[in-house]
């Protein structure tokens, strides 16, 4: 028996795959029809493939109000058909958008999770009272329930009276960590066969960076200190799994990419799937980005045994324990993060047993399925009403 419809929005395809996908299958298995609605970005095929039920709505990662109307009208629609009982918005834009569409379409529970907040430290005074503005009218106007990964932002929340505090939940974040995030459960072959196809030898030191190749993930400043330690230590090399979207192309990244893949010991991996196998097979992991949520590469990362190295900003410094489980530095500081780089090199037993704490600490706060719960409980209960 169905227990209700709810519908998931995010402003692409690959946030659905690769973080919720997750709490939409548990969602399915607990009785829900789940109905997604996202920008393709190359995946909506694939997840219809799958059984999901995915509706392509426009989405620009930006405010443009002629495009966004768009999104609005395009939400209403699609919500006055279905009759959702739970819209579930995520993504800054989409979730604006996705607020205001269900308040128009008169959608009963709405919630919303902030995986980060988009105003940070790093903006301007101007900048950062707009947003903070923003999320905060958002979050009182047209949220029932604020779910908050990342605790600092759920204390700003309480602390600033977003909503009523029974309406804030500190929902944290999650992975696999027994099955997939799991080093126990790495099958060597395969382990054997990503480094024949990177041409790791078992000598080389790895340093592996997930993410965006844009400039607030800190992949300039990453590759300025791995090209500074390159020389001194040859056989050390720099994993970048990820890539971009066509839009987030300019000139100046096109330009790096060329110069970047000059240095044979720089290894694009593109978009992969098999993430626990290619951090087993590197040695430390760094995210030196200017601006996250709570990062789920640094758990991911964790989870597999592995010292961090992750800028001393939100959500980084909530997961990185400095000088425990690797180092927090501070954003565009080049020379630390080289220094840093440098000692966990020179450490091999730190390196240990900063990533035994790791996987300890990430068993303790990361279980996916402690985050699920609270989130098909909060279902349940507005299902119920």
């Amino acid at each position: 028996m169905r227990k209700g419809k709810i519908l998931q929005i995010s402003a692409v395809s690959t946030t659905i795959d690769k973080q919720l996908r997750p709490l939409i299958e548990a969602s399915v298995k607990e009785g829900y029809e789940v109905h997604i609605a996202c920008a393709d970005d190359g995946n909506i095929e694939n997840l219809r493939n799958e059984g999901f039920i995915v509706h392509k709505v426009h989405f620009d990662r930006k405010i443009s109000f002629k495009s966004n109307l768009k999104s609005i009208i395009e939400l209403i629609k699609l919500m006055k058909f279905y009759k959702y009982d739970i819209v579930h918005v995520h993504t800054p834009v989409a979730s604006i958008l996705g607020r205001i569409a269900a308040k128009l379409a008169g959608i009963s529970n709405i919630i919303y999770t902030a995986h980060g907040y988009y105003f940070h430290d790093g903006m301007s005074k101007k900048q950062y009272t707009f947003y903070y503005q923003i999320e905060k009218q958002f979050a009182k106007f047209a949220t029932d329930y604020l779910l908050l990964q990342s605790k600092e932002d759920y204390e700003l929340s309480v602390q600033h009276r977003f909503k009523n505090e029974k309406k804030i939940i500190h929902l944290g974040n999650g992975i696999d960590i027994y099955h997939k995030f799991n080093p126990d459960n790495i099958k060597k072959e395969y382990v054997n066969k990503v480094k024949n196809d990177f041409g790791i030898k078992d000598a080389d030191f790895i340093y592996a960076f997930i993410g965006r190749f844009v400039r607030e993930k800190g992949i300039y400043e990453l590759v300025e200190a791995f090209n500074k330690l390159n020389p001194i230590k040859p056989n050390v090399k720099l994993l970048l799994i990820g890539g971009l979207l066509d839009s987030e192309r300019d000139q100046d990244i096109n330009q790096a990419l060329e110069k970047w893949k000059g240095n044979p010991n720089i290894i694009f991996t593109g978009l992969r799937k098999d993430i626990p196998e290619l951090l087993s097979v590197s040695n430390v992991f760094i995210l030196p980005s200017y601006r996250e949520g709570l990062p789920r590469s640094i758990i991911e990362a964790m989870a597999m045994k592995k010292p961090v190295i992750a800028t001393n900003i939100r959500g980084c410094r909530e997961e990185v324990i400095d000088e425990k489980t690797g180092y927090l530095i501070e954003k565009k500081d080049i020379n630390k993060l080289y220094e840093k780089m440098l000692t966990l090199y020179d450490n091999k037993e730190l390196c240990l047993s900063y990533g035994e704490k790791a996987r300890q600490i990430v068993e303790k706060e990361y279980d996916e399925e402690k985050v699920l719960e609270k989130q098909i409980e909060l279902f349940n209960s507005l299902s119920q009403h």
